[in-house]
């Protein structure tokens, strides 16, 4: 790696991990003038995104490529009291935590006493779930029969497709106008609800683009304070590049990432989606942009490999956000669960490895990141010089890529009865499920602890932990109920 990359590469994984309470202040403060009931619940959410996108501290690096940070500063973890409130014993429990600790620091701690927990006790999500839970559904809970169930986190599992590398926000406020225009309010009684959510999709596009123009303004401010030649004709081309991305389809490879990073960073600020929002098939979606710009000069494969990495580096900068209770207290869980999908086959089922499957394998091996993590789609149609490849790099002992099989997954999706185009072009994320990429959102629905079943039915009902006997009946019949459909 260059002596740019090595820099940015030991500041992220130098940076301390630490939460950061700018979201949850401006969300509350988003909240505390917004009452509910003014507006649908789709558009408010959609005003909340624009409102913490235009007053979040925006982060600038010095040296970086590609711009946009989850906080203030690499590492700077927010929480979401919208969905779960950490409290104040959570908060201790996370700085002092042996093992993936989130350092907290006292302003931190203060904001939260004074402002975070008095405005959201009893209004986040998880406290009205389990105000509204039956008393057994709770024995359960705390028997450990399950941890979660969509109280910590919003749904996950959602991985980017190539429609979103082809396709600026500015299209598709076009088409969300179109499907505007041909709801029937006559005939459809559905129709207000869609058209709330086609005005709340309305408004977060126009967000994302509002973003990306305080960026603009961000990179033409850092021009003037800069002396060093290179560094500025650096932040002139990546400020052009934030006035066309996201607005517009990226046209370059270099405008291609920054495009994705910045409906990265706004998705998973509206909501924490905590695991597995991702591009997927990252080759597949930019090697059109390097055919085309190796093609004609205007990028070279040391040029690639450069930006590559810068965007290794972003993701390594954001930690999934720790979550409350026992969760936080046992879970060593540090990684988004971001899963680099290469290889595999192309739609129409020919070997889809293609120049640039080599280069981010070079990347991934050169960079040794915690994040993203990354894998390998073998089929019968790849070359026997990409599987090599990649046991070179397995043989390391560094833990990636991961290697799954790419007949496999097809089958798997068309038993869930994916189309086979679908199926192809879909692949592994998380830890570790398949989907249709670009099609669906495969969404986690909890942690079932089966384990904990057996043994409180091997103790005769009793939870030998605590010595109570937790009535598990509905927790069964609803089982019982999902395995018969």
């Amino acid at each position: 790696m260059n002596k740019r990359i090595e820099k940015l590469r030991t500041q992220s994984q130098q940076a301390i991990p630490h939460i950061s309470p700018e979201r949850a202040q401006l969300i509350t403060r988003f909240c505390q003038s917004n009452p509910a009931g003014q507006v649908s619940v789709p558009v408010k959410r959609a005003l909340a995104l624009e409102y913490i996108l235009q007053h979040k501290i925006l982060c600038l690096n010095e040296g970086e490529l590609i711009v946009g940070e989850r906080g203030p500063a690499p590492k700077a973890v927010p929480t979401y009291p919208e969905i779960t409130l950490h409290s104040m014993h959570d908060l201790e429990v996370l700085d002092t935590r042996p093992k993936v600790w989130f350092k907290v620091d006292d302003e931190t701690k203060r904001i939260y006493k004074q402002e975070i927990i008095p405005f959201w006790k009893g209004k986040s999500n998880r406290d009205k779930i389990f105000a509204r839970l039956d008393p057994e559904w709770k024995q359960a809970y705390e028997a450990g029969v399950f941890t979660e169930f969509q109280e910590q986190r919003a749904p996950g599992h959602t991985v980017i497709g190539k429609k979103m590398f082809s396709k600026g926000f500015l299209d598709l406020k076009k088409e969300i106008q179109q499907a505007q225009a041909k709801l029937d309010y006559f005939n459809d009684p559905e129709a207000y609800a869609k058209n709330e959510e086609l005005k709340a999709m309305d408004i977060a596009a126009d967000a994302i683009i509002m973003f990306a123009g305080r960026y603009v303004r961000k990179l033409q401010e850092e021009v003037d304070k800069t002396f060093d030649v290179q560094r500025k004709a650096e932040l002139l081309k990546m400020a052009e590049i934030c006035e066309r991305v996201p607005a517009h389809a990226p046209q370059t490879f270099h405008e291609a990432l920054q495009h994705y990073w910045f409906i990265h960073i706004c998705v998973i600020t509206e909501v924490n989606p905590w695991d597995s929002f991702n591009p997927g098939r990252l080759d597949q979606h930019l090697y059109p942009f390097y055919e085309k710009e190796l093609t004609a000069g205007t990028l070279t494969e040391e040029k690639t490999k450069e930006l590559l990495e810068s965007f290794w580096i972003k993701f390594n900068n954001h930690p999934s956000p720790p979550k409350i209770g026992v969760t936080a207290k046992e879970s060593s869980t540090y990684t988004d669960f971001t899963l680099i999908n290469l290889g595999g086959v192309k739609a129409d089922g020919s070997d889809a490895v293609n120049p640039l499957t080599y280069i981010i394998m070079d990347v991934i091996e050169e960079m040794r990141l915690l994040q993203p993590g990354s894998m390998i789609q073998v089929s019968k149609k790849n070359p026997d010089r990409f599987v090599k490849r990649a046991a070179g790099i397995i043989k390391t002992g560094f833990g990636q890529p991961s290697v799954f099989n790419t007949d496999a997954i097809v089958q798997e999706l068309l038993n869930q009865g994916k189309n086979l185009e679908d199926a192809r072009n879909g692949g592994a994320s998380g830890c570790v499920e398949t989907g249709a990429f670009g099609t669906e959102s495969y969404i986690l629905t909890g942690y079932f602890n089966l384990a904990k079943v057996f043994e409180i039915t091997l103790h005769n009902g009793t939870d030998p932990m605590t010595g109570q006997k937790p009535v598990l009946k509905p927790v069964l019949q609803l089982i019982f109920t999902v395995l018969r459909s």
